[in-house]
């Protein structure tokens, strides 16, 4: 269950954008974190701005080194594109599909759900976060979990929708309908500088 628990704000102010959700910090605070932020930065090299990249995506998507690896290497393997491969395994993890349906206002929150037992798959208790959901995949939130306020929060506050999922919100139930396509992704990340820091 490990996962990054530090300041998320500085998280945000290092890649100037709000990758841990919606932030004031960066309207208050739009230069780097640290003493020497607000000072000349010396331009990046090949490398920083490819580990760069690969940090942003970890910490949106909320993986350490080890998974992250472990799923760049899968998608390496899978026909296609590297890069929007591993951007549609990070798309299908349960955690990320229980808040792309608008069940949770946050990731961290998706997965709090996910691993405290609300969530079920094809009507099955299914509590690990990292678990990838499959074309038909049925997400709900268990009949006693209906109720709870962030539940009900997130789901008045959220009205968004995506062409590969198939919400009820009403019901609390979602339909993972298959992979997403490259430009359908929200995300800002330029999955190829990834691609390019793992071949070397």
């Amino acid at each position: 269950m490990a996962r990054y628990r530090g300041p998320k704000q500085k998280i945000a102010r290092r890649f100037k954008e709000p990758i841990f959700g919606p932030s004031k910090a960066l309207e208050r605070k739009p230069n780097p974190p640290g003493q020497h932020g607000r000072g000349r930065r010396p331009k990046e090299s090949e490398y920083a701005i490819q580990l760069k990249e690969k940090q942003k995506a970890k910490y949106t998507y909320g993986l350490l080194e080890k998974q992250f690896r472990k799923l760049f290497e899968k998608a390496a393997r899978k026909k296609g594109v590297t890069g929007e491969n591993l951007l549609c395994f990070l798309e299908a993890r349960l955690d990320n599909t229980v808040f792309r349906l608008g069940f949770a206002r946050t990731r961290r929150q998706a997965r709090q759900l996910v691993t405290h037992g609300h969530i079920t798959v094809n009507g099955t208790l299914l509590n690990i976060p990292s678990a990838l959901m499959r074309s038909g995949d049925v997400i709900a939130l268990r009949p006693k979990s209906r109720n709870l306020v962030v539940v009900r929060d997130a789901v008045q506050k959220t009205r968004r929708s995506f062409p590969w999922l198939e919400v009820d919100r009403n019901q609390l139930t979602g339909k993972f309908l298959d992979y997403p396509n490259r430009e359908d992704i929200p995300e800002n990340i330029k999955e190829q500088l990834i691609v390019e820091l793992y071949s070397k």
